[in-house]
């Protein structure tokens, strides 16, 4: 799908070749001890081609207005942003800020998909408002508003993110690989 591995990664949908081939990675937790399978399938990936039946199977029964529902929601959007439905994500997410707006992830994952939709500008506004709530994975927030920033052609902002990003988890190669497109100099 694209160059860089995936652990719970959606394509980005890009403006230009290298936006192309650069991944959104979205951050989500469980919340919801019966919802194991839609939590792998969000987590590894959906490789059996069943995400969203697990989810929705999770789903069902759950209380509208409890945590676990929304982190389901959480993690049925992820799914489909491995699947590239974009929109269908937004949607899930939008859903579990509407019963809990507290969680972090929501936010962090809809500003991806809002990021996959070129909608840059709202993306990093998610992202921004979704970190401080707490994020298991803030380094792919990080990248993604790096992304964005490209996007927005604000190649001093993307810089500093994927700085963020690298700082955040030094083992991760993603914003190692974009760092080293950028040239620094001095003023």
């Amino acid at each position: 799908m694209t160059r860089l591995a995936f652990m719970a990664v959606a394509a980005l949908a890009g403006l230009s070749a290298l936006l192309a081939a650069a991944p959104a990675h979205p951050a989500m937790t469980v919340f919801a001890d019966n919802a194991q399978d839609c939590y792998r399938d969000a987590k590894y990936g959906d490789f059996h081609g069943l995400g969203v039946e697990d989810c929705d199977a999770a789903l069902f029964g759950m209380s509208t207005s409890n945590r676990d529902y929304a982190g389901t929601l959480v993690n049925r959007g992820v799914v489909y942003l491995w699947h590239g439905r974009y929109a269908r994500a937004e949607e899930d997410f939008d859903a579990a800020i509407a019963v809990r707006p507290d969680i972090g992830e929501a936010y962090v994952n809809r500003g991806a998909a809002k990021i996959a939709l070129r909608r840059y500008a709202d993306g990093i506004a998610d992202i921004d408002h979704g970190l401080p709530l707490g994020s298991e994975e803030p380094e792919k927030a990080w990248y993604n508003r790096g992304l964005a920033h490209e996007g927005l052609d604000d190649e001093t902002a993307a810089y500093h993110d994927y700085q963020k990003a690298a700082a955040l988890k030094p083992d991760w190669a993603a914003p190692k690989v974009e760092l080293t497109r950028f040239t620094v100099h001095s003023r």
